[in-house]
């Protein structure tokens, strides 16, 4: 091993926990080495005040936040503040891919009715969907990414609900194919959801 070598592994063992925290940001969705190395930098060297406040918050988040038992989105308690606000329009029911869906409808103001996250076709949990669906809901609106799986997904949620008297909408084209809502900006959104169409 020669001296580069020897000293490229001495400073890796010296900062094995400044190395760690840059591996578990290297996990995060969307950040590469270089930014986990400027993130880490600047927690530890910059900002360890923030960062402390970051990792009580990371902590705390990860401690109280749960699927909501009605429409599978995140919440601090059994029951999501959207499903407990009975001025919520219970006629209509947005059925989205993941939570986080719900937050960008919800910082929008695109949405007034009830949610319903379907995370993945192995998880549907299909009979609480038709209880749902059985409380007052006329329209069903499938908010998912638009895609060819999707639309198989579409159908078989259809076929399940099919003894319901329902109107089935989904929203417009508008949106571009295999793009996530959360990559949408808010006027291709509004304009998709204004523009719902019958499925």
């Amino acid at each position: 091993m020669d001296i580069f070598a020897k000293s490229t592994d001495a400073m890796k063992r010296s900062l094995e926990k400044f190395n760690r925290l840059v591996e578990c940001l290297e996990e995060l969705p969307t950040v590469g080495k270089k930014s986990a190395i400027r993130l880490a930098y600047h927690m530890v060297m910059k900002d360890s005040f923030n960062a402390i406040k970051l990792a009580h918050a990371i902590e705390n988040a990860v401690g109280s936040l749960k699927k909501c038992i009605s429409c599978g989105g995140m919440s601090e308690d059994e029951l999501c503040a959207i499903c407990s606000d009975a001025s919520r329009d219970i006629e209509v029911l947005c059925i989205v891919e993941n939570a986080k869906d719900i937050l960008t409808f919800e910082e929008n103001g695109l949405f007034d009715g009830r949610y319903f996250v379907l995370d993945s076709l192995e998880q549907l949990d299909i009979s609480h969907l038709q209880d749902m669906v059985s409380s007052g809901v006329s329209e069903v609106i499938f908010a998912l990414t638009p895609s060819i799986q999707n639309d198989a997904v579409i159908l078989y949620i259809e076929d399940k609900l099919r003894d319901y008297d329902l109107h089935f909408t989904k929203i417009a084209q508008g949106v571009p194919t295999g793009v996530s809502l959360e990559n949408i900006d808010i006027l291709s959104l509004t304009r998709a959801m204004e523009d719902r169409v019958q499925v």
